[in-house]
């Protein structure tokens, strides 16, 4: 099985089987990520796929996020985006790997005729059905907005990143998958107790949210008081656990989606 073949959705069991248990071979480093970012390959009884790995011991210091590890936000993320049914973040364990306990996530290979969600596009050519959300300038003075599709795919994106407080939502972190689904990479960055979010897919700010976002709001809830909170607690600080649960109720009470703060930046930087 390659990895092409190792789908998210389809062998959810198998992947994080073949993550959890797997024989991680290093290919080499990714060398534009902040933090030390490994690919590998992974095999365990004839199944083979790519992973990413992202070992403890490579994560820089960060000064707002001082408890627990990046590490153990990359599970997280995966565990809630788990139980909204969604999806939206490929299979990803925590396990020792060559350099020592790390994040290993499912390598999504992106086709290369995916047609990009977001990005720069000139100012005066937006694209029908996309929100333009910043305003820039290339190195000629010549005015590009970014911009991002008015798809449901991403809409639901949108909701996973208000409710686990991502900080780091660049463009560049959404894949478009084989299978035509999209997937949200790096979450090493979300889960504070304070509000941090920033994201390029500000399109939908301030409007109703969908009735399957709803749906899954409410049924998330029930399920951050049981089970899914003690997995969660295993990686994250009880006050995280408690504030993710009160996000998600006041998203329920609002009905909306969030608008930019006025108080820190709403994008990341760089956007993509």
């Amino acid at each position: 099985m390659t990895s092409s073949e190792l789908q998210p959705r389809q062998d959810g069991a198998a992947a994080l089987r073949l993550l959890s248990d797997g024989e991680l071979d290093l290919e080499g480093r990714l060398v534009d990520a902040s933090n030390t970012t490994l690919r590998g390959i992974l095999t365990l009884d004839g199944m083979t796929a790519r992973c990413v790995y992202k070992p403890v011991r490579g994560e820089r210091p960060l000064w707002d996020f001082p408890d627990g590890t990046l590490a153990g936000r990359e599970v997280s993320a995966y565990l809630v985006s788990r139980a909204t049914g969604w999806d939206l973040v490929p299979p990803t364990v925590l396990r020792d790997g060559p350099f020592g306990p790390g994040s290993c996530q499912l390598w999504i290979d992106e086709p290369e005729d995916a047609e990009p969600l977001v990005g720069f596009v000139p100012a005066g050519a937006v694209p029908p059905r996309w929100f333009p959300v910043a305003a820039a300038r290339d190195d000629d003075g010549a005015a590009y907005a970014l911009a991002h599709a008015d798809d449901p795919r991403l809409a639901r994106l949108a909701v996973l990143d208000a409710v686990l407080n991502n900080a780091d939502r660049k463009g560049g972190h959404v894949i478009v998958g084989p299978d035509d689904r999209i997937y949200g990479v790096d979450h090493g960055v979300c889960f504070h107790v304070e509000e941090k979010l920033r994201t390029v897919l500000w399109g939908w700010a301030g409007r109703e949210l969908p009735r399957d976002a709803v749906e899954m709001l409410d049924g998330l809830a029930g399920q951050l008081t049981g089970g899914l909170g003690d997995e969660l607690a295993e990686h994250l600080t009880i006050g995280e656990v408690a504030e993710l649960a009160a996000r998600v109720d006041r998203l329920r009470a609002a009905g909306r989606f969030p608008l930019p703060p006025e108080d820190w930046p709403a994008m990341p930087w760089p956007p993509m």
